[in-house]
């Protein structure tokens, strides 16, 4: 038995993090037990637990969250360690692990400090300071704005990149919290390097600058604690000095130029520090208020991989083009031997164009970053900014460039990965990784739309839809948890409205359906994953004022249960709208707002009823109701057949049951399939949920032929032509591979990437029971698309296993793990016997299925699903040849038509019989 992955709050080892209440969790793996028969929690103020302050335990300890009642004190570090005892008697001690407080309540006796007015350079800030003694603890508290980086004695200070990063600025500043006990000398030199970031530089859609203020600063304490009890605070005051950096310029969506003879023939001589004192009337430092400094909550941003160059190419223009083989958001780092002078550009793109480099759909991001050199050698890289990339033109290269001099550093929040998946097929696998690196290159620090143009910005429609698939990819705890933490700040601004994006930066004012439900649906999402009702208390409010603002709109409108006022972006990008290119789809807006609006309402009652608040959950149960009510009266007839003739229509209906007859609606969103040619026209509302909601109603082989086709547009069409990240648009790149726009076209965006949660939770089959997966369903549904798929998701209660495989023989085998103190009901596909009741432990299923998944072909099978096979055709052309003649023409509705259509084209001369016994013979085929 081992007890591992202990976290507090989601952290591993969170130095410094704001800690209002504090909740552990742990894993146990390696075990026969199946139950925890005994848990034990010691917080200890030593290493060696001889100071125990606090001791929990019981058998109904809750690993995937249980409260520690610990009474914390500011700048103190608590260690503390798990121990559980099995229901066969085995036991385990987790590792030690920690958590420290930062200063909590403690007021800053440190000040802002800045550079005079007069001097618009990159600062640097640095003071000299001697350790009395020997030094048993060391500690910095620290803020810069826009960004910073702190040096020590020429070290770097902590791993993190963007710190304090991007949050809601006008409300809270982060500080964090870094030990530098080890990098202490007798004489010390601290240096603090600041950058534009976020706070100053450019940005929001109109690439405003200054729109958090206009000065940058620094706030930090160092607190020495000496091996004789003594102690000493060094604090950011008046004493400090500054100069320029060699930083000539930053700026996030821009990049950087580093000169480092920037001040060869500039007098650069350090001088005193200006107190900055900050002032609520004044706009340039209005934000740097103290009463804003709050302990960290982000998680940190660091280098989580790195890229070796894939090839050098040179470009019909005669370009220098490293290509990284990979769309990712970071840095380039290279070594640098170059002389005094030289300088080096480098340009970043997603993609070539005629085989040149190419960044035009960066919009006005210039995305560059200059360095100059001084003649010495170095390791260089940017410190103020990130991009978006797989492409970098080097320019001005003196030499041979070896490209093994360039790295690229992988920067993203550090999420620990959760879900895993391998299928038979490499593009599939593919895509998987697609929807990976879309999610490592938008979480740094917020999920943003993109990584690379001028934008970035966390879309809460982006982030509502993706949140299931994030969630099993990698552990979102603290991820969303700040990010609904800005939320409600900006929400509160609005008096209960949800912004489109935040930060807010007032570019796009208002609110939308779908984007905004994100105050309820993420929350829903993290409980269903993780569980922790504690949390839920926090997102409440936020849930409420949401459903709260969106009844009073509709009040307001006349319509008091549809959302049927404002503008929204509805079934964003859809095929179906006026004409192809579109942005909107031809799902009426008002439907959608009023669909999400009643299953907001639905979540917000279940969550009343959850935190205990009975009559909030009955009062928001009855709106529910009605909402619905209002829905059936306006958008579905009497006779229950759903007016909106669109894919997007009956999808939502389907996924939160808004219907008068299930089985007419799925009759209809059949019919609407078939009409569209089976192939997607739903949108950004729409998309996210077609596989998944089609699994859900016994429609998993269409599921299968969307996830699987190959044309545009389709989940493939981007793997096809070389995509390594998701795509915004279906088309982002045309056939002939030119870039279809420059407006509005990333090609690292995740939204579309949601689909691998139908492969998580249907394909494989991992789902919820219970909320954090407590207990859970194991629901596999195979396909001969696949000969095995290989699942597994490190839930916050243990590791589920879900692998299947299709034999040459035809047998199934089914491999499933279910973890300590965790139940599962399995359901296996195609079995006599299917529903097995699990708990922990390892299990292997082999049969035969009662329906042979290699008989691939079937009365409803399309046209065009038999071109590719050549027996199938030989069948064809012998029995029914004007088939192969639908088929050989490329008409989509010919190749849409199914087998049993064929009865219903007498007209062209097909027979009955014939048609019987080309069904009879296809439908023996089989396929491994």
């Amino acid at each position: 038995m081992k007890v591992v992955n202990t976290k507090i709050n989601g952290f591993d080892n969170p130095i410094g993090f704001e800690l209002k209440e504090v909740s552990c969790s742990w894993v146990v793996e390696g075990t026969s037990s199946s139950k925890q028969e005994h848990a034990k929690i010691k917080v200890s103020l030593d290493e060696s637990f001889s100071e125990i302050i606090y001791i929990k335990e019981g058998k109904d300890l809750s690993s995937i969250g249980e409260l520690l009642e610990v009474e914390l004190k500011p700048r103190t570090r608590y260690y503390y360690r798990v121990e559980v005892v099995g229901d066969e008697g085995d036991s385990a001690l987790s590792e030690t692990a920690f958590f420290e407080t930062g200063k909590m309540d403690e007021a800053w006796q440190a000040e802002w400090i800045g550079c005079k007015e007069e001097d618009d350079f990159h600062p640097v800030f640095t003071y000299n300071f001697s350790s009395k003694g020997k030094v048993k603890k060391a500690r910095i508290y620290i803020c810069g704005l826009g960004v910073y980086e702190a040096y020590l004695n020429g070290e770097k200070v902590g791993d993190e990149y963007l710190a304090p990063f991007l949050s809601d600025y006008k409300a809270e500043l982060q500080y964090q919290t870094y030990p530098i006990t080890d990098q202490l000398k007798h004489e010390n030199n601290i240096k603090i390097y600041v950058g534009k970031g976020w706070f100053i530089g450019k940005f929001g859609l109109n690439s405003a600058k200054n729109i958090f203020g206009s000065r940058m600063g620094v706030i930090a304490e160092i607190h020495l604690e000496y091996e004789d009890g003594s102690t000493e605070l060094i604090t950011t005051d008046e004493n400090w000095s500054y100069c320029g950096s060699d930083i000539e310029d930053s700026n996030i969506y821009d990049g950087e130029i580093y000169n480092r003879c920037l001040w060869d023939d500039r007098d650069n001589s350090l001088k005193p520090v200006e107190i900055i004192r900050p002032d609520r009337e004044d706009s340039n430092t209005y934000n740097m208020v103290k009463e804003h400094l709050v302990e960290r909550f982000s998680l940190p941003v660091i280098v989580k991989d790195e890229i070796s160059v894939k090839e050098v190419i040179t470009t019909p223009k005669g370009e220098t083009v490293l290509d990284m083989g990979q769309n990712f958001a970071g840095f380039i780092e290279f070594k640098s031997e170059l002389p005094k002078g030289s300088k080096v550009v480098l340009d970043f793109g997603e993609v070539l164009q005629e085989g040149n480099f190419y960044n035009e759909n960066y919009r006005d991001a210039k995305s560059q970053f200059v360095y100059i050199s001084n003649g010495e050698e170095e390791v260089v890289r940017p410190h103020f900014t990130y991009f978006g990339f797989r492409y970098v033109r080097v320019t001005g290269w003196v030499g041979e460039l070896d490209p093994s001099d360039f790295t690229g550093k992988v920067v993203y929040s550090d999420l620990n990965r959760t879900g895993f998946i391998e299928t038979s097929d490499e593009k599939i696998n593919q895509l998987y990784s697609n929807c990976l690196w879309g999610q490592k290159s938008n979480f740094i620090d917020m999920p943003t739309d993109c990584p690379q143009r001028s934008e970035r910005l966390g879309w809460t429609g982006d982030a509502q839809v993706f949140a299931p698939t994030a969630s099993y990819n990698m552990d979102t705890r603290a991820f969303y948890r700040k990010f609904l933490r800005d939320l409600r700040h900006e929400q509160k601004r609005m008096d209960g409205g949800v912004p489109n994006y935040i930060p807010n930066t007032g570019d796009l004012g208002g609110t939308s359906s779908a984007w905004g439900d994100a105050a309820t649906f993420i929350p829903n999402t993290l409980f269903n994953y993780y569980g922790n009702i504690e949390e839920m208390k926090t997102y409440y409010p936020m849930m409420k004022d949401w459903v709260d603002y969106v009844t009073e709109e509709a009040e307001k409108s006349g319509n008091k249960y549809l959302y049927s006022t404002g503008s929204h972006f509805g079934d964003w990008l859809a095929l179906d709208g006026v004409t192809s290119q579109s942005f909107k789809g031809g799902t009426e807006d008002y439907y959608i707002a009023s669909v999400y609006y009643y299953r907001s309402a639905e979540i917000l009652s279940e969550m009343a009823a959850r935190l205990g608040k009975s009559e909030e959950a009955e009062e928001y149960m009855v709106l529910s109701e009605h909402i619905k009510e209002a829905i059936l009266a306006e958008y579905f007839t009497p006779t229950g057949r759903l007016a909106i003739d669109t894919q997007t229509a009956y999808i939502i209906a389907l996924k939160f049951g808004v219907y008068k007859d299930k089985a007419r609606v799925i009759e209809q969103f059949r019919n609407r399939l078939q009409k569209d040619c089976y192939r997607i026209k739903c949108g950004f509302v729409g998309a996210p949920l077609l596989c998944t909601v089609l699994s859900e109603n016994g429609m998993e082989d269409l599921a299968y032929d969307f996830l699987f086709q190959e044309e545009f547009p389709s989940w493939l069409y981007c793997v096809n032509l070389g995509a390594t990240t998701i795509w915004e648009r279906w088309n982002s790149i045309l056939e002939d591979g030119t870039i279809s726009g420059t407006g509005m076209n990333s090609l690292n965006h995740y939204a579309y990437g949601s689909v691998m949660e139908f492969i998580y939770a249907h394909v494989a089959g991992i789902r919820a029971a219970e909320p954090g997966f407590r207990k859970a369903v194991i629901e596999p549904k195979p396909n001969m698309k696949f000969k095995y798929v290989k699942c597994q998701y490190d839930s916050v209660s243990g590791t589920y296993v879900s692998n299947w495989e299709i034999k040459e023989d035809g047998k199934v085998h089914v491999h499933v793990e279910v973890p300590f103190n965790a139940e599962a009901t399995l359901i296996l596909p195609r079995c006599e016997d299917p529903a097995k009741h699990l708990g922990s432990g390892s299990y292997d299923f082999e049969y035969m299925p009662t329906s042979d998944y290699r008989l691939i072909y079937h009365k409803e099978t399309r046209l065009e699903q038999l071109k590719e096979d050549e027996e199938a055709m030989e069948i064809l052309a012998e029995k029914l040849p004007a088939a192969v003649g639908l088929i050989k023409s490329g008409n989509p509705e010919m190749g849409s038509k199914k087998l049993e259509d064929l009865y219903q084209m007498g007209y062209m001369g097909f027979k009955p019989e014939d048609i019987k016994a080309t069904i009879d013979e296809l439908c023996k085929l089989k396929r491994w």
